[in-house]
């Protein structure tokens, strides 16, 4: 290592240095210059890559003897399934050093399966890598592939597993320095990713816009506060107003987006040509199954990193097909001037024009087939489609395509996380200590499930309000809403605590969000 940080080239390596971020400030030019280190820097290190050995199988020239003759139907039925499955490659029973006997005057990247005379459930991969055997319990699962014990890589064949193998065991030997870096990332690495480069004014808008509303006594005491400070302190504030205006710092200490959180979609993901890790800025190496791949934002690292990524995810909307099943953190981006996803606003908007005075709105089901064609329309035409009473007479449509909607979430309105704390809260016979600790569990839902929920909250009361014509009070709303607003554990069926919890929260409403 450097003194500033530098990994120096192996002596036989042809890579020159591995590119980190270290640029200040985020600008098109500086952005270009780092895009075209990163490439020519990786290019270096996949050119390292393709110069690995070739796999090469070294075939059976042998007659394959049968099982004994007291074997068991299933031994047989095994040897017989191992020659199909692994073709010429296959050496039946052979111990490891006649397998070393063959590899020796083969060439590096030659291979052979085998069965060892002491395996039990498994074979033996033996290959010849830096003119040394190596070998490896080998197991297949038909919905898995091929694999190797103790690994979490699957494979089609084995050929694509030695590849992938030898490519590693190259890279090993002539790029230790990388991968130690790549296993190593530093704290500071997902604030100075390239994918913080790409999208970290977004990210941060984001935040700006969840921020939670500033109540009047929060405004009070904010310009009570900026009376009292001295006139020094004013100035340093307008300077620091103004540098917001300049390019934003690549790396912050602490997390400048806390109130933005969407957890990332790592799958597994097999990668053509020249890749690279977006949380260490490192390349990406292997045959296959190299990292993993967000399936909502397309965020890409290696298995490691992907650990230490934090949870925001910025989903691509052009992969969004509909709204419904889709989060409502997403949703905040599909609609960045409405804090309300427009589906739940619409059909709030319809019920409140025309169902108020509709005896069991809510209760009573609209047709299935009317709330599955209003479901397509919306999920095509957006905030576009004709949900008036020409297009839908029945209100109950509404209702039920509203419900629907809050169903289909994949996330709940009332989380995992904060199901505990209402549940507490609801479980408290002293109304004020009641109100209390709703009004703090509130606060523990993300911003987009809070406004929602405050939303939500405040049109059930006006329904309940108009209870003498509806015959809908606050307990009716809350048994109808119950299994759709709260995430209630599976098993559980008896819902009369979850149902008193949520008719508190619509009675009292106003208070807890005040």
């Amino acid at each position: 290592m450097s003194a500033g940080g530098d990994i120096q080239p192996e002596p036989s390596s042809p890579v020159q240095k591995v590119w980190k971020p270290e640029c200040k400030y985020i600008g098109a030019s500086q952005t270009r210059q780092a895009l075209m280190c990163v490439y020519y820097c990786f290019w270096a290190v996949y050119k390292l890559q393709l110069e690995a050995p070739d796999p090469c199988p070294i075939r059976c020239q042998r007659t394959l003897p049968l099982p004994p003759a007291k074997s068991t139907a299933e031994a047989v039925n095994a040897n017989n399934a191992a020659c199909r499955l692994y073709g010429a490659e296959y050496h039946g029973m052979m111990g490891h050093l006649e397998a070393e006997q063959l590899l020796a005057n083969a060439r590096d990247g030659s291979y052979l399966v085998r069965r060892s005379p002491h395996s039990d459930g498994y074979y033996t991969l033996s290959l010849r890598f830096n003119k040394r055997p190596k070998h490896f319990k080998l197991s297949h699962k038909p919905e898995l592939g091929h694999f190797l014990r103790g690994q979490d890589k699957h494979f089609e064949t084995v050929h694509d597993m030695v590849a992938d193998g030898l490519i590693n065991f190259h890279m090993q030997l002539h790029a230790a320095s990388i991968i130690q870096q790549i296993n190593q990332p530093t704290k500071n690495s997902y604030q100075q990713s390239p994918y913080m480069t790409l999208n970290g004014r977004k990210l941060r808008a984001l935040s700006h816009v969840l921020a939670p509303p500033k109540t009047k006594a929060d405004t009070a005491a904010a310009a009570k506060g900026k009376e009292a400070k001295p006139a020094e302190e004013k100035r340093q504030e307008t300077q620091q107003e103004q540098q917001t205006t300049a390019p934003l710092p690549l790396a912050t200490a602490a997390d400048p987006l806390p109130l933005y959180e969407k957890p990332h979609q790592f799958k597994v993901h097999t990668f053509k040509g020249l890749n690279w890790c977006e949380f260490c800025a490192n390349f990406l190496w292997g045959f296959t199954a190299q990292g993993v791949k967000c399936e909502a934002c397309g965020f890409v690292a290696h298995c490691k990193c992907s650990e230490l990524v934090p949870p925001k995810c910025l989903p691509d909307l052009k992969r969004i097909r509909g709204v419904f099943g889709t989060d409502l953190t997403t949703m905040v981006q599909l609609e960045p001037h409405h804090q309300i996803p427009f589906v739940v606003r619409r059909c709030v908007e319809e019920v409140e024009l025309r169902g108020l005075m509709q005896e069991g709105i809510y209760r009573v089901s609209g047709f299935a087939d009317e709330i599955e064609a209003l479901k397509l329309a919306l999920d095509k035409d957006g905030e576009k489609t004709d949900m008036s009473e020409t297009a839908y007479g029945n209100v109950n449509v509404i209702a039920g395509t509203l419900k629907l909607y809050l169903r289909l979430l994949p996330v709940p309105l009332i989380t995992f996380q904060a199901y505990p704390s209402f549940m507490a809260a609801g479980r408290k016979s002293n109304q004020a200590e009641q109100l209390q600790l709703m009004t703090e569990a509130v606060q523990r839902l993300p911003p987009a499930h809070h406004r929602c929920l405050q939303y939500m909250l405040k049109h059930l009361k006006r329904v309940a309000s108009h209870y003498a014509v509806n015959k809908m009070n606050e307990h009716n709303l809350a048994t109808v809403f119950a299994p759709t607003l709260i995430a209630t554990p599976q098993h559980l069926t008896n819902l009369t605590e979850e149902i008193f919890m949520l008719s508190s929260l619509i009675t009292h409403c106003k208070t807890i969000f005040a």
